[in-house]
């Protein structure tokens, strides 16, 4: 493969990759998520600007975050979770039925508003530091997140969630 050749194939890869990860490519032909990424990939490999091999591992690859990106995101939420119901004195079940009944954080806090609120931020805090150790985030942009940690803590804490509430609901 000659040098200009390869140069173009690393940055179609690269310019997809980008597509993908950034959600762009839900301007697809209506077969579904990711069909924009499986369209725009197919027609590299139709020009011959990338090998069905390279669009394999690109597919691969963008697979492969999604699960480890859903995975962190479901470790975060389980210990979360466990903060919560640490600090409250109840089992996970018993917080999630009465979530999706309705109840806010602090309506089944109680007494234990204060202390949830604390728990939470400090949790939180702690995962804001681990990202900056580990590169994730700018010691500036972990500042900024920290700024009004408490108040957007608070705020979930406050509000209610459960069946027709939220994002998926919108019932407000």
């Amino acid at each position: 493969m000659n040098k200009k050749r390869l140069i173009t194939a690393v940055t179609s890869a690269v310019v997809a990759i980008s597509v993908a990860s950034t959600g762009i490519a839900s301007a697809h032909d209506g077969a579904g998520k990711g069909a924009g990424l499986s369209t725009l990939l197919s027609d590299l490999v139709k020009n011959g600007t990338i090998t069905q091999s390279q669009s394999d591992a690109i597919t691969k690859a963008l697979a492969d975050r999604a699960s480890a990106n859903q995975a962190d995101r479901d470790a975060d939420r389980a210990a979360k979770e466990a903060v919560i119901t640490s600090t409250l004195g109840i089992d996970a079940t018993t917080l999630r039925t009465r979530l999706q009944a309705g109840e806010s954080l602090a309506t089944i806090a109680g007494a234990k508003k204060d202390a949830l609120i604390a728990a939470i931020v400090a949790f939180e805090t702690k995962e804001i530091d681990a990202k900056v150790t580990a590169g994730k985030i700018t010691a500036a942009q972990a500042t900024t997140l920290k700024a009004n940690l408490t108040a957007r803590v608070t705020d979930m804490v406050n509000s209610v969630k459960g069946p027709g509430k939220g994002k998926k609901g919108h019932s407000a």
